[in-house]
């Protein structure tokens, strides 16, 4: 039985007094057993996060983390040891924002994957389609082609150390979200192409959907078999909401 996780992703918001707000709001929350919650601050409030959040069962990670594990000469990169040193577990990896905005490309992104791991983070890999790609019918090509390139590069067994976030390119920030059919789809397609090469690892594999998901939406979207839990943005700056959705996740 695979452990639903919700995930709140940050993003570039916050500043030490609007996070220290939010940090009280996350500790008010009454966690459900069963369900393991994670939040990503933007990395100039990790520290702060880390502390604020002590004794209480939620996790924290990075947006992101360098290609390389260990420290060196790369300027305005954090290395995953950094982040593991700084209290971090996760670490989001191939956001549709930094593959879109800033170029990063699927050689890339196994290279963060993998230093993530070696620096002893658990990454968060994020796939998806745009709208244009979902119009003319190549999700399933987009989504096998993305994690095709971990497997190929690094072998399936990686994804034993690793989650799986479907985030469609179309429904990020936009109020749009993916129907449960639609995301099942997905998610079930993601499990079958890892279970061609090791069923034992796509069975514990944990796949979230993320996608303007919101407590309106979350039993349903969390409803669904392959579906495990939620990467969630913009809610996630909501810890009333962020809690609703956690407690929908272990429903």
């Amino acid at each position: 039985m695979r452990r639903p996780l919700v995930a709140g992703n940050w993003k570039m918001h916050g500043t030490r007094a609007s996070v220290a707000e939010l940090i009280q709001g996350v500790r008010r929350l009454g966690f459900v057993d069963g369900v393991d919650v994670a939040v990503l601050p933007s990395c100039l409030h990790i520290a702060q996060v880390v502390e604020g959040l002590r004794g209480i069962p939620v996790s924290v990670g990075a947006q992101n983390c360098a290609s390389q594990s260990d420290q060196g000469a790369l300027s305005g990169e954090v290395a995953s040891t950094q982040l593991v040193d700084a209290g971090c577990v996760w670490s989001l990896v191939g956001h549709s924002e930094r593959r879109q905005i800033l170029g990063e490309d699927d050689a890339l992104v196994v290279r963060k994957f993998a230093a993530a791991q070696v620096g002893g983070l658990i990454p968060i890999l994020c796939v998806g389609e745009t709208l244009e790609q979902r119009r003319s019918g190549e999700t399933l090509d987009v989504i096998v082609r993305q994690i095709g390139s971990l497997v190929d590069a690094l072998g399936v067994e990686v994804f034993s150390r690793a989650v799986v976030a479907y985030e469609p390119v179309w429904a990020i920030g936009s109020g749009l979200t993916a129907t449960p059919d639609q995301a099942q789809e997905v998610h079930a397609a993601i499990r079958a192409q890892i279970a061609v090469k090791s069923s034992a690892v796509a069975d514990g594999l944990r796949i979230l959907y993320g996608g303007s998901v919101k407590s309106s939406n979350a039993v349903e979207l969390f409803g669904m078999p392959d579906i495990d839990g939620g990467l969630v943005g913009g809610a996630s700056l909501n810890a009333d909401e962020f809690g609703a959705i956690c407690r929908a996740a272990g429903s």
